[in-house]
Formats: C-alpha cells, sequence, structure tokens
C-alpha cells in the first residue's frame, strides 16, 4: 500500500497522511502532523521516520516543507495528556495538525487503527508509516519537531539528558527524576513516574 494506493485517485484528489510522535515519552507534549505530498514532485528517502538517521530526518524535513502542497505540526499538551489520556490527547494533536493544513485535505490517512474526529472521509492504517508516503512524510516532520523540544528541554533543564533519552523511560531518565525531581513537562498520569511521585512525596 503505497503508490499504486495513490495513483487511484484522481490527480487533484487531496490526501493528507497524518503521524505523531511521542506517545510513549515520560514528559512533554505528544506531537502530530499532517502533510499533502504534491505528486509531481516525489521525494526520495520517505521511510517511517524511526528506520532514519537524525541528520537524514533533517534533510528529509526540510525538503517535505518545501515541495508538499500543504503541511502542519501541532502538539496536544503535558497537562492536556494528563487531563484526557494520552489516546485522547494524541487524537487531539493530529485534528489540529489536519486542521491547520493550508489545503483542505479530499482524504485523510492515519497511522493506526483510531480516527479523530474529522469532517472529511479519513482511514486508520496500522503501520501506515511504512507503507504510504504522506504519512511517512508526517511521521518525519512530528518526530522531528518533538526532537527540537527535547533538546530545548536539556537547555533548559542541563540536569536531565533530554537530548539522549528523549523523555523516554530509560534507567539514566528515571535516575535522573530520583535524584532531581519532577519537572512540570513530566507526565504525571504515566507509569513509572506516578508510582515514583506518590512514593517520593512529590506534588
Amino acid at each position: 500500500m503505497d503508490d499504486h494506493y495513490l495513483i487511484k485517485r484522481p490527480f487533484d484528489f487531496n490526501i493528507a497522511g497524518v503521524d505523531e510522535a511521542g506517545r510513549g515519552p515520560l514528559a512533554g507534549p505528544v506531537v502530530a502532523a499532517a502533510v499533502i505530498l504534491d505528486p509531481t514532485r516525489p521525494i526520495d528517502g520517505l521511510a517511517d521516520s524511526k528506520k532514519l538517521s537524525e541528520s537524514k530526518r533533517d534533510s528529509l524535513c526540510k525538503i517535505i516543507k518545501e515541495v508538499s502542497l500543504g503541511w502542519a505540526v501541532a502538539e496536544a499538551s503535558v497537562e492536556e495528556i494528563d487531563e484526557l489520556n494520552i489516546l485522547q490527547a494524541t487524537l487531539l494533536a493530529m485534528q489540529r495538525a489536519i486542521n491547520g493544513l493550508p489545503v483542505r485535505p479530499d482524504e485523510v490517512l492515519i497511522d493506526g487503527n483510531q480516527l479523530p474526529d474529522l469532517s472529511m472521509p479519513a482511514q486508520a492504517i496500522v503501520k501506515g508509516d511504512s507503507k504510504v508516503k504522506s504519512i511517512s512524510a508526517a511521521s518525519i516532520l512530528a518526530k522531528v519537531e518533538r526532537d527540537k523540544i527535547m533538546y530545548d528541554y536539556h537547555n533548559k533543564y542541563p540536569d536531565f539528558s533530554f537530548h539522549l533519552h528523549k523523555a523516554y523511560g530509560t534507567k539514566q531518565h528515571l535516575a535522573e527524576i530520583e535524584r532531581f525531581g519532577y519537572l512540570s513537562v513530566h507526565r504525571r498520569s504515566f507509569n513509572p513516574v506516578k508510582t515514583m511521585i506518590s512514593r517520593l512525596g512529590m506534588k
């Protein structure tokens, strides 16, 4: 399901691919991106962002923004994640990205098995980031934006190696929370952070 899937549509049929980054980490927002590719300007090297090096993602990110018919990046905050739960916050971020597109898509293809509430036809595609180029492009934009946030966090909170663990629950990250305490950017509803907060008496 890739190029042969897309060319079944009319040439002027705008399809937006959508993906997210940051569902699993213990801190920071979840970021979603939506991309409408230009079929007359194909981009070589599009793939699931997790399978690409950081330098390759950065390079492709610039190309995607330059040659696509439309793109948008949006997020749901830590507060929204804790209030709504991560699934609903992810769907909210996706909805915001889609609504932020400068071109209204005729159809939306979303990575995964859940759909946000949309006003246009949409389809969820499991492992879509490795099957559909527009979803691959969205995964790259979302990942690059999320990583930028992590680098900013490291500059703001140098005791935490956000530039390395990207807020995932690694031994290093958990040790940093244990040693330096809980930050406002951490997701209070996530275990093991939630349990750690309770055990250490943090607020």
